[in-house]
């Protein structure tokens, strides 16, 4: 019999489970592989390709079978005219028949057909790798936007919080009659813009963290962890071409395409079927067993045949084709995207490095001059507005050189980069 206490105790374990149940689990911000990671486990474009994959998989087994056998019932040699008509049991002609059939096609025709249900396995895993990967980037894509989109209303902010103090205390120059009275309107003025620019920067930050959330399904997401420094080696991303999963999708459709010429060839073969029946006549007469085999005549072969595999073999060709067009398109765009990556690195290295400690060296320098009373809020305020222009340029090129290397290596990489 159980105690007080221990009723108690089971009535908390059950409660405890119930709640664990109920109660979802609070997702922790997002990572950048934790992002991809999520991206490839939820994403419903994935999950369409996988189940298009497991029903030809499910559809191989059926490929190069006989056909369903044919249950044939008649009577035959039914009197209808003539001194015996409508008198079946007074004719020794007259049986009733069952019998079974069986169609069977040439062997090559159903090992072509094994063959190409196995090229539609084929299509249908490289079709999910090609939208897996599609997936990655995109998701990549999107975590980096919102890093940045991010990164760029902090900075925004900072300055616009340097500005702020200055034209805050504005009034009291005017009064001390170091600045005009129009120069604390300059100042406010800049502060609006700056707020525009600040509006406009958490729209994007609102439209990055859409695009997140389509990629990997969180509701709100929250990202954290640094920003990965993708190192782009052109020698490797040339060498893990042909494994892109285009390329591999193009070969599995070249395989598709083969495997629909050995099907029109093997028409060139004659099909066979047997049958077998029983007839049962009058008791008086006596009973039959017919059997017999059936043999296709593939007689009219440049008529029927031969058009039909030189239609197989021109979409061979032609996927064939496709295929070099593909890795031509491939290799022109990764020549492209590198060539790009160097600009944008160029650009970026230059606003880092010169630009924005320009601008910083410039608002400290009008700081100065402004507490020597020998520049005014005016001064300030174009000094801060160049900044925050240099600090959010650093980043919009920052962020440019960062998707061009997530874009580069996990579009062109090999699947372990």
């Amino acid at each position: 019999m159980r105690t007080p206490l221990r009723r108690r105790a089971s009535r908390a374990l059950v409660w405890l489970a119930l709640a664990s149940v109920s109660i979802p689990a609070i997702a922790g911000p997002l990572t950048f592989d934790a992002a991809l990671q999520k991206a490839a486990a939820d994403a419903p474009s994935i999950k369409a390709k996988s189940f298009g994959a497991d029903a030809t998989r499910s559809a191989r087994s059926a490929a190069g079978q006989l056909p369903d056998p044919k249950l044939a019932l008649g009577i035959d040699s039914f009197p209808i005219s003539g001194p015996l008509a409508f008198e079946p049991q007074r004719d020794n002609f007259t049986w009733a028949r069952v019998g079974v059939s069986q169609d069977i096609p040439n062997l090559a025709k159903r090992r072509a057909q094994r063959g190409r249900a196995e090229a539609d396995i084929g299509v249908a895993d490289a079709e999910t790798g090609v939208e897996a990967r599609i997936v990655k980037v995109q998701a990549a894509l999107a975590w980096i936007s919102l890093a940045y989109a991010e990164r760029r209303l902090t900075a925004l902010d900072s300055v616009l919080q340097r500005l702020d103090r200055f034209v805050k205390a504005s009034p009291g120059a005017v009064a001390s009659g170091a600045s005009r009275p129009a120069q604390v309107l300059a100042g406010r003025e800049a502060v609006a813009k700056l707020l525009d620019r600040r509006d406009e920067l958490v729209s994007m930050v609102g439209r990055a963290r859409a695009d997140l959330t389509r990629w990997t399904g969180e509701a709100d997401p929250d990202i954290a962890g640094p920003i990965p420094d993708f190192a782009v080696e052109p020698a490797r991303l040339r060498a893990s071409l042909r494994e892109h999963p285009t390329l591999v999708l193009a070969g599995a459709t070249i395989g598709r395409a083969d495997a629909d010429l050995r099907i029109a060839e093997a028409e060139r073969r004659p099909d066979f079927g047997v049958d077998l029946s029983y007839q049962r006549r009058d008791p008086r007469f006596g009973d039959y067993v017919s059997a017999g085999v059936t043999i296709g005549l593939p007689l009219f072969k440049k008529r029927r045949q031969e058009p039909l595999i030189a239609a197989r073999a021109a979409d061979a060709n032609s996927a064939r084709a496709g295929a070099d067009a593909s890795l031509r398109e491939l290799t022109a765009d990764l020549e492209a995207g590198l060539a790009d990556h160097a600009m944008h690195h160029a650009q970026w290295s230059r606003a880092r490095d010169v630009l924005q400690p320009l601008a910083e060296q410039r608002v400290t320098l009008e700081t100065g001059s402004y507490s020597a009373g020998r520049a005014t809020i005016t001064d300030i305020a174009d000094a801060h507005a160049a900044l925050a222009d240099a600090i959010l340029t650093t980043l919009d090129r920052e962020a440019t050189v960062a998707a061009d290397g997530a874009r580069l290596i996990l579009l062109f990489g090999s699947a372990d980069q």
